[in-house]
C-alpha cells in the first residue's frame, strides 16, 4: 500500500528506585535512558519525522537544572537525540562516569523520569517547533509541565477559544501546544489551590514546596481539561517536580499499555515493544482502559483511575491490519486471519483454477495475511484432495493418485521493494517514472499467457501505488489476469484521529463512486449530498451530526466500486485482465473482534468532531474541485 503518515508514538519509564540501584543491579545508573531509546526504537515504524525526550531529575538543589529536553526533525532523530545527550559525557573522567552519585548531582539527563515521543505529522505542519515533547517552564518544579501524545483532536478551534477567553494568549497554534497551555493553566490553578492550603496549615518557605509536591494529584487536573477533547488521544505529561500521567481517550481510539513492578513503571503505544524491551509476558503488560489514566506520584507510587466515563469502545481498526507491530501475538492471528477470510471470494475470482494460479505479496506489511492466505488455501487443496481420492478411489489407479497427492498451492516472491524513492531529485513525469521502479519483480515466476496472478496488500488507499508501479511491473511478467487482493475493506473515509489521510478526492474508492454516478446519470444526488453537508454545516452547535458522504457509496455494491477501480487503475497497455478483491466489513470484524473502529470502511465515526470534519471535507471537494470542474456556481452562505 501506499505509505500513510500515521499517528505518532509514546513511550515513558519511571525509575522507582535510585540511581545507585541500577548501577549496582545492572551496570550501568542510565538503564532508565538505555531502556527509554529501546522503547523508542522499538516504536520506529510509528514516526519518522522527528523524536524528542524529556527527563525529570529528582531531588534537584534549588539553583541546579531539573528538567531537560532533546529534539529532532528527520528519520535519524532517535539516533540524533540520543547521540545529543551522550554528548554531554563525551569528556567527563571514566570514574565519575561511572559513579551513578556523581552523575544524579551533576551530569544532564541522569534522571529518574524519562518520557519519549516520535513524530509524524497530521497537520502538513513541520520543524523542529512542531516537535514532542512540549515544554512549559515556570519557578516552581510543579508547574513545570512537559506533554507529549499520540493524537489528533477534532474540535481544536473550541480549545483554542476555551483558553483564550480566560485570558491565555499562545504562542502557536497547534493541537498539541494549546493542549500544553489548558493544562498548565490547570496546573498552575492546582498548586495554587495546594499554596492555600499548606499555608493555611502553617507551613512556610520550602516546606511548603515539598508539601504541594507530595499531595499533587494530576487527576484533578486531567479531569478539568479532557471533558473538552473530541477525538483520539493518549497523551503522556510529566511535572518537573516527578509526577507523571498517561491518559487514554473513553472510545479508546488509540493504544496506549504499561507495565509495573517494583524497580519501574513503563507506557508505550504497542504491547510487544514493552514485552521485548523489559523481557515479560504478554500478560505481565496492561492495556490502559478507555478514559482510564496511568498516574506516579512523585515518591513512585503508581495507580489508574478513571478520567472520562468511557464510551462504546471504538478502538482503531487500521492499528490491527497495518500500523502496529505484527510481533504481537493477538495482532499476528488477526492478520492471518484477515487473510485467510479472502480464500473463497479469490477462488471465484480466478475460477478456482489453483493449477495455473501463483500466488504472492506487496512487501512488507501483508506478508502475515499472505501467511493466513496461504494456510487457508491448503486447508481448501486438502479439502478437494479427500473429495477427490474418495470418488475414484474404487479405480485404485496409482498415477492418478498421485497427481492428485502433488497438487501444491504455487506461491512466489513475485514483487520485491527494491528502492526508497527520493522525489526531492526529480519533478513532474520524471517523478512518476522513479514511482514506477519503487518494486521489482522475480523474473520466470509465473507462466505468461497461461498463469494466474494474485498478490495480497493490506490496504488499497489511494491507489497511486498500484497505478504508477505495482500492476505495471505485475504486467510485465505476462499473466492471464492479476487479482490485486486488499486484506482490509475499501477505505473510503478520511480519519481525524491521528492518520494523515484528510482529503476525499485521494481515495480511490470515493472517485470510483463519484465516477459511476457521473456515468449513470446520477449526478444531482452528489448535489443533493452537498447541499445537505452545507445545511448541516451552517447550523451553530447540533448535537448530532449525520456523515453525508455515505450517499455517495449508497447505490453501489462493493463489487460496482471495486470494478470501477480497475478502469482507473488501469491504462491501454495493461495487457492483463484486471480484478480487485476486498475484504469484507464483516470479515474484518471477525478477525478483529476487539477493535471495531472501522470509520475508515463504514463511515461511522466515533465522535461528533469525525463525522462534522467528514462533511466539511466534503463541502471542500465540491466547491474547490468539483463544482470548479463542471463550471457551476458556488452559492456560499
Amino acid at each position: 500500500m501506499e505509505d500513510l503518515k500515521h499517528e505518532c508514538g509514546v513511550a515513558l519509564i519511571r525509575l522507582r528506585k535510585p540511581l545507585e540501584y541500577y548501577h549496582q543491579t545492572y551496570g550501568s545508573w542510565m538503564y532508565g535512558l538505555n531502556k527509554l531509546y529501546l522503547l523508542m526504537e522499538k516504536q520506529h515504524n510509528r514516526g519518522q519525522e522527528g523524536a524528542g525526550l524529556a527527563c525529570v531529575k529528582l531531588e534537584a538543589n534549588p539553583g541546579n537544572e531539573y528538567m531537560f529536553r532533546e529534539r529532532a526533525v528527520g528519520s535519524d532523530a532517535i539516533g540524533a537525540i540520543f547521540a545529543s545527550v551522550h554528548q554531554h559525557y563525551e569528556h567527563i573522567p571514566p570514574e565519575h562516569l561511572r559513579n551513578a552519585c556523581y552523575a544524579k548531582k551533576e551530569l544532564p539527563f541522569a534522571g529518574e523520569l524519562y518520557m519519549g515521543h516520535l513524530r509524524y505529522s497530521t497537520t502538513g505542519k513541520s520543524g523542529i517547533s512542531y516537535i514532542h515533547p512540549f515544554l512549559r517552564r515556570n519557578n516552581w518544579r510543579a508547574r513545570n509541565l512537559a506533554l507529549c501524545g499520540n493524537f489528533n483532536l477534532t474540535n481544536v478551534d473550541e480549545v483554542f477559544r476555551e483558553i483564550t477567553s480566560i485570558g491565555q494568549h499562545p504562542r502557536l497554534y497547534g493541537d498539541a501546544y494549546i493542549i500544553l497551555e489548558q493544562m498548565g493553566h490547570r496546573l498552575d490553578r492546582e498548586v495554587e489551590r495546594l499554596y492555600r492550603l499548606c499555608r493555611d496549615e502553617g507551613l512556610r518557605g520550602m516546606d511548603v514546596t515539598h508539601a504541594i509536591e507530595d499531595r499533587m494529584d494530576l487527576s484533578n487536573v486531567l479531569k478539568q481539561c479532557t471533558p473538552l477533547w473530541d477525538g483520539g488521544f493518549v497523551i503522556n505529561g510529566i511535572t518537573g517536580s516527578g509526577e507523571s500521567f498517561c491518559v487514554r481517550d473513553p472510545w479508546g481510539i488509540r493504544p496506549a499499555f504499561y507495565y509495573i513492578d517494583e524497580e519501574v513503571v513503563v507506557m508505550a503505544s504497542e504491547r510487544p515493544v514493552i514485552q521485548t524491551t523489559m523481557n515479560v509476558s504478554s500478560h505481565q503488560v496492561e492495556e490502559l482502559l478507555p478514559g482510564q489514566a496511568l498516574l506516579t506520584s512523585k515518591n513512585g507510587h503508581a495507580r489508574t483511575a478513571q478520567i472520562l466515563e468511557p464510551k462504546q469502545v471504538r478502538a482503531c481498526s487500521f492499528e490491527r491490519i497495518y500500523f502496529s507491530r505484527g510481533s504481537d501475538a493477538d495482532i499476528y492471528k488477526e492478520r492471518k486471519q484477515l487473510g485467510e477470510n479472502l480464500v473463497h471470494p479469490i477462488l471465484k475470482a480466478i475460477d478456482y483454477d489453483l493449477e495455473h494460479t501463483v500466488f504472492s505479496f506487496i512487501p512488507n506489511t501483508a506478508e502475515v495475511a499472505y501467511f493466513g492466505l496461504q494456510e487457508g488455501l491448503n486447508n481448501y487443496l486438502n479439502q478437494k484432495k479427500k473429495e477427490w481420492i474418495a470418488d475414484r478411489n474404487a479405480r485404485k489407479d496409482p498415477e492418478e493418485l498421485e497427481k492428485i497427492l502433488s497438487m501444491r498451492i504455487r506461491t512466489e516472491k513475485v514483487a520485491i521493494k527494491d528502492i526508497k524513492l527520493r522525489t526531492f531529485i526529480a519533478e513532474g513525469n520524471s517523478r512518476n517514472d522513479l514511482a514506477a521502479h519503487v518494486y521489482d519483480i522475480t523474473y520466470g515466476s509465473i507462466n505468461p499467457g497461461v498463469d494466474n496472478l494474485v498478490v495480497i496488500d493490506d490496504s488499497i488507499v489511494r491507489g497511486t501505488t498500484l497505478k504508477q508501479s505495482i500492476i505495471s511491473i505485475l504486467d510485465r511478467l505476462g499473466p492471464k489476469k492479476i487479482v490485486i487482493v486488499s486484506s482490509s475493506p475499501q477505505v473510503r473515509y478520511p480519519d481525524y484521529y491521528g492518520i494523515d489521510m484528510s482529503r476525499l478526492n485521494e481515495f480511490i474508492a470515493f472517485r470510483a463512486a463519484v465516477a459511476l454516478l457521473e456515468e449513470r446519470g446520477m449526478s444531482d444526488l452528489i448535489r443533493q449530498a452537498y447541499q445537505k453537508a452545507k445545511h448541516q454545516q451552517a447550523q451553530p452547535c447540533p448535537t448530532t451530526i449525520r456523515n453525508y458522504v455515505k450517499e455517495i457509496y449508497a447505490p453501489f455494491r462493493d463489487e460496482e466500486i471495486s470494478a470501477r477501480m480497475v478502469s482507473l487503475l488501469t491504462t491501454q497497455s495493461t495487457r492483463a485482465r484486471v480484478e480487485i478483491v476486498y475484504q469484507t466489513l464483516s470479515g474484518l470484524h471477525s478477525a478483529c473482534p476487539h477493535h471495531k473502529g472501522d470509520w475508515y470502511f463504514s463511515g461511522d465515526y466515533p465522535t461528533i468532531g469525525g463525522a462534522r470534519m467528514v462533511n466539511d471535507a466534503f463541502v471542500h471537494f465540491m466547491e474547490e474541485e468539483y463544482l470548479n470542474k463542471t463550471g457551476e456556481l458556488i452559492m456560499t452562505h
